[in-house]
């Protein structure tokens, strides 16, 4: 049957739904923003300091520009002991029955099909709103079963909009006159073709990407000079998409549960030229559990016609990686940090890969299995990838799992497949995981730090000024606190896996030179300590000679560190030798420091022998600098043995 003449059957009542159906979407919008001004109300009455939104533009974009008193209520609200008092509560709890009213209408009152689950929901929420319009604010609790957004909780205003939303879509489909690209299309005018179309573009490049999951279906309308675009983004979230064209500009309203996946999505559309605007109040502890769904806008304004089309088809072609966004993100946590895993998901949706196709294929035991199989002894129970192969290899893991997952189902492959490649992309990543050498450079950076303070403290470059040298001291004692979290990494690593145990050595070793050189730090503090105005000329440039070899040794050693880094057995003889050479470099400067340690301790004598303070910590420095060095060659000879040793840490 054609759509015009399904129309025609529906009998006398379907004549006015196509019209009902567009008061009814209005009034949807109207709801939310009444459910944000009460939220905004409530954190503004816990916090007299929290910002409120300005409503003005939102009052203007509902055609309610007079109604300044929705503001005002906000803006008024305060806590008298346990109940919020709202200016005008009897105004606004009307209204919400009215909107409610009217956006029920379509599905309760179509005389063919009334529902009546919808139509019994509508009369509950009608009836507490007409018992708190008899109330001066709402009592603990009242908020919440208005706004929140879970099913297991219960119903709830905000629940029943959610619902009634879905409906209305599905109704809108079976009264649509046209089927445009797949949208289903009422009352539209001529000009409004090529906006349908460019949306549909973007919608159908990325639908195949939820692989037949329920969601996307879209229906448009016009009411007055603004095409209407809904977007049934699934059927299992409660979070909801409308896009309104006016002119040369888009606006899209977004509603969601989980601030997360908000914004993700705000992302994705800011990096296409559109900006936001977030009306959504503040987490309010007590309050609705302290989930409150968010709420924003956003806009984009363009010059010329091509760039609206472009506006609104790589709008749409991002809506599709929405659909169990959330599922993904908590199972990708499973195996790296909430950063991570938004970085991937992140990765996946620029790429026009998506998450459905690693979910359909087996999602995390896809890479349990590949864990399992791949070094069993690798990974302990409640282990996550990143603390196993890094964070960089463990992102780079799953972005590559999720990319081929979703390839090859869409080539309509056996997951089997998905699932050797999950094997041989682990494999890969544990060959070449370098977290070991990422803990080591990052502590031999900080080592350079505390080297190059004291270089600098040497040279005299801070100076006598009290406040640069507790600055200076500072600086290396928070290095040297940083380097000492790393060594407790490999201490805690060593007692899950004994294959740390050598790093653990190494770290040991060169730890002791940061703390070594950290103690030059503060002993060079002490010289220049009132009484105290430093040393002769002649001490400090045999100290400077011996903090530079120190310096240059460390920076060999940084060089030695980054080669084995990408070291194995099947080497070419250029790095193996590098790698070596680096090494000895370090022992030739322990030697020279020795030398050096002596000449400085024969400076001291001849300089400061009848003043025992200075003399006493001028050698103190020397002899930290001396110490130094012989930490270092220890963790040169140490990294030596791993690199060099079949059985060591470097796979």
């Amino acid at each position: 049957m054609e759509k015009h003449k399904a129309v025609a059957s529906m009998g006398q009542n379907s004549l006015l739904l196509p019209a009902w159906i567009t008061a009814a979407l209005l009034a949807n919008d109207r709801l939310k923003l009444y459910l944000s001004v009460l939220q905004s109300a409530a954190a503004h009455a816990a916090d007299a300091q929290a910002p409120l939104p300005d409503w003005s533009a939102e009052l203007r974009q509902h055609g309610q520009a007079d109604l300044l008193w929705l503001g005002e209520l906000a803006a008024n609200a305060y806590m008298q002991d346990s109940l919020l008092v709202l200016p005008q509560i009897e105004t606004l709890t009307q209204a919400m029955a009215d909107d409610l009213e009217t956006m029920a209408k379509p599905v309760c009152e179509f005389a063919d099909q009334p529902e009546s689950d919808f139509c019994s929901r509508r009369g509950h929420w009608i009836a507490v709103l007409e018992r708190l319009q008899e109330q001066s604010g709402l009592r603990p609790g009242d908020l919440g079963s208005l706004t929140h957004g879970e099913p297991s909780r219960g119903d709830s205003l905000h629940l029943l909009v959610m619902d009634l939303h879905k409906r209305l879509n599905a109704l809108a489909a079976q009264i649509a006159t046209e089927n445009i690209d797949g949208a289903h299309v009422w009352q539209i005018e001529p000009d409004d073709r090529p906006l349908i179309e460019a949306f549909m573009r973007g919608l159908q490049r990325t639908a195949p990407l939820k692989f037949g999951h329920p969601g996307l279906a879209t229906a448009v309308t016009r009411h007055g000079k603004k095409l209407l675009i809904q977007n049934d983004i699934g059927t299992n979230d409660a979070h909801v998409l409308v896009l309104e064209v006016q002119g040369k500009t888009v606006r899209l309203t977004y509603s969601d549960l989980h601030q997360v996946r908000f914004d993700f999505f705000r992302l994705q559309l800011e990096a296409l030229g559109f900006t936001w605007e977030l009306l959504a109040p503040q987490t309010v502890d007590g309050l609705n559990q302290g989930k409150p769904y968010v709420l924003g806008h956003a806009t984009l304004q363009v010059r010329q016609p091509a760039a609206l089309l472009q506006g609104l088809e790589a709008a749409a072609s991002r809506i599709v990686f929405l659909i169990d966004w959330n599922r993904a993100r908590k199972r990708l946590q499973l195996f790296v940090s909430k950063p991570l895993a938004l970085e991937v998901l992140t990765h996946c949706a620029q790429t026009d890969v998506g998450h459905m196709g690693w979910l359909l294929a087996g999602g995390e035991q896809l890479v349990y299995g590949a864990m399992q199989a791949v070094d069993s002894h690798a990974f302990r129970v409640g282990e996550r990838l990143d603390q196993v192969l890094g964070e960089t290899a463990a992102r780079q893991f799953l972005q590559a799992l999720l990319t081929e997952a979703s390839l090859k189902l869409r080539q309509q492959l056996p997951t089997a497949m998905v699932q050797d490649e999950a094997r041989l992309l682990l494999a890969r990543a544990m060959r070449q995981r370098s977290f070991e050498f990422d803990l080591l450079a990052e502590h031999a950076a900080l080592q350079h730090a505390i080297a190059t303070e004291v270089c600098r403290a040497l040279a005299g470059d801070t100076g006598a000024d009290p406040a640069q040298w507790l600055q200076t001291l500072s600086r290396a004692k928070a290095w040297e606190h940083q380097a000492d979290q790393i060594l407790s990494t490999a201490r805690e690593r060593t007692r899950r896996h004994e294959r740390w145990l050598p790093l653990l050595e190494l770290l040991g070793a060169m730890d002791d030179v940061a703390d070594t050189l950290e103690e030059s730090v503060y002993l060079l503090h002490l010289l220049h300590t009132e009484p105290l105005r430093g040393l002769p000329p002649a001490i400090v440039q045999v100290l400077q000679r011996l903090a530079d070899t120190t310096l240059a040794a460390i920076q060999d050693q940084i060089k030695a560190i980054e080669i084995a880094r990408h070291l194995s057995q099947q080497a070419n003889r250029t790095d193996e030798e590098a790698f070596l050479q680096a090494l000895w470099r370090t022992l030739r400067g322990e030697r020279l420091c020795d030398d050096l340690y002596r000449e400085a301790r024969v400076q001291v004598v001849r300089e400061l022998a009848t003043q025992p303070v200075l003399f006493g910590l001028a050698n103190e420095v020397a002899a930290a600098l001396e110490d130094a060095t012989d930490h270092l060659l220890r963790a040169g000879y140490v990294l030596r043995r791993i690199v060099l040793n079949p059985g060591g840490v470097v796979a």
